[in-house]
């Protein structure tokens, strides 16, 4: 494995110290990673803060052919950062290739779009017009379960608007970041985007750095909280992408054998570590013995393994700590629900756990409450539409949801009533760069993606002027 280096000011650095990187699939030390002093996050923000005029009066045109170019790269090296990814994360080799083409695509689609000066009012009395301006230094930081594609989600957007960046991926998955940075450093100027890694201590740095103007921040819902709090001193922009505890609800009118598959899938994705994923399903009493015969089977059948190895469906959980919260999760369902798949780990290294399909379980257990964040699907019964909706909106999460039904006039009105930021139809898990996507009540603030996630790295301003 390479040398890993930080990007700070256009140059590529070793860390003032290091950590050592697991491979969940064996739990062992696979790779060295720099880990940054906050000494070399502040070099990182002044650099970034340096950088920012030149970026900010560099013509759109230019900062898309920019945009282009790193999209080129990081397709062009697909099998190397796919295998890395695959090291640090877990998740199937063909799992990993595809978040890297996503991460191009999404680099790509951001060229399409411009901010363009639109006029309010052109009365004889008075002209106003819409400007969006960069907001300066952005300081993004990324989760790992998906460190590539949200990655995609942040730094495009933000470079396109002007801004410069101090990017930071979470401390068990920096690596693929890090080769990504050292690829592309001579493809934008020095200081425009920095590359940092930690072990977890920089991020609350970067929340209170007073030359940051925004964090968007995506993770887990206590520690988005802890962001909003000390953000709030500088009254920094926020955008807060947070967890979710995902309802699917099942009509009585569909085919289970058709369903079944495609609700595994938006449930194990990942293996389950989605913040979309379905973590809750919801069945209706007609087809509910069907619908958990068929998830049974599904689960019995998965090939569960290394990422690296051929036929591998689902990897490993990413990290020690997520794996014991979700067997924590498993034993206490085992006491409120019937454990119907799955529910134990593999004779072999790895922080493996078989896809686990709970029957017979309710609102109130601790697997339908919070969000498990792996492989374990929690499928309760139901008996009427609107109770189902009325239950699965009582989370305090509300990032995504899913309504399955061949009445598409049915769905949609029950989808209309669900309490989440994007509401799928006979999907779930489908995200696009030109789709806003952003959550409702603890799932978070602000939008990322699309036309309105472009908009919220910038600083609208009015020029409103007589005549």
């Amino acid at each position: 494995m390479e040398d890993f280096k930080l990007l700070i000011n256009g140059r590529l650095e070793a860390g003032d110290a290091t950590m050592e990187v697991i491979n969940p699939a064996t739990e062992q030390t696979f790779a060295t990673a720099p880990r940054a002093s906050k000494a070399q996050l502040d070099a990182a923000v002044a650099a970034a803060k340096a950088a920012f005029p030149g970026w900010a009066a560099t013509p759109i045109a230019e900062r898309k052919t920019a945009l282009n170019a790193i999209a080129d790269v990081i397709q062009g090296h697909a099998e190397e950062l796919a295998r890395i990814l695959t090291q640090e994360q877990g998740k199937p080799i063909g799992d990993a290739m595809a978040e890297v083409y996503g991460a191009a695509f999404f680099f790509r689609y951001f060229t399409t779009l411009d901010l363009p000066m639109k006029v309010l009012d052109d009365s004889p009395g008075r002209r106003v017009e819409q400007r969006r301006k960069p907001l300066g230094v952005i300081g993004a930081m990324v989760p790992w379960n998906f460190p590539l594609i949200l990655l995609a989600a942040k730094v495009p957007a933000a470079l396109l608007a002007g801004n410069a960046i101090v990017l930071k991926p979470a401390p068990t998955t920096p690596l693929s970041t890090l080769r990504i940075a050292a690829l592309i450093k001579d493809l934008l100027p020095a200081g425009v985007l920095n590359v940092i890694a930690d072990a977890g201590e920089l991020g609350a740095e970067m929340t209170r750095h007073p030359d940051i103007r925004k964090i968007s921040f995506t993770g887990s819902t206590e520690t988005g909280k802890k962001v909003m709090a000390g953000a709030a001193e500088a009254l920094k922009r926020i955008t807060l992408e947070l967890g979710g505890n995902d309802a699917a609800i099942v009509l009585s009118d569909v085919d289970p054998k058709t369903v079944a598959p495609k609700l595994f899938a938006g449930a194990f994705q990942n293996s389950g570590q989605v913040c979309i994923a379905i973590k809750r399903l919801y069945v209706h009493d007609d087809v509910y013995d069907a619908i958990c015969a068929e998830l049974a089977k599904l689960a019995n059948d998965a090939v569960i393994g290394d990422g690296l190895e051929q036929g591998t469906q689902l990897g490993p959980l990413q990290n020690k700590m997520q794996y014991g919260k979700v067997m924590e999760l498993i034993a206490d369902a085992r006491e409120h629900g019937t454990v119907i798949a799955g529910g134990d780990t593999p004779d072999r290294p790895g922080y493996f756990i078989r896809p686990t399909i709970v029957r017979d379980i309710t609102d109130g257990s601790r697997l339908v409450d919070e969000e498990q964040f792996g492989p374990v699907l929690p499928v309760i019964r139901f008996s009427d539409n609107q109770d189902a909706v009325n239950r699965a909106n009582a989370s305090d999460y509300g990032l995504g949801g899913s309504i399955w039904s061949t009445d598409l006039v049915k769905a949609q009105a029950l989808a209309e009533r669900m309490d989440a930021g994007t509401v799928w139809i006979n999907k779930h898990l489908e995200l696009a760069p030109n789709i806003p996507f952003g959550g409702a009540k603890f799932s978070g603030l602000g939008t990322e993606l699309g036309e309105e996630g472009l908009a919220e790295f910038t600083q609208l301003q009015i020029i409103n002027m007589a005549r």
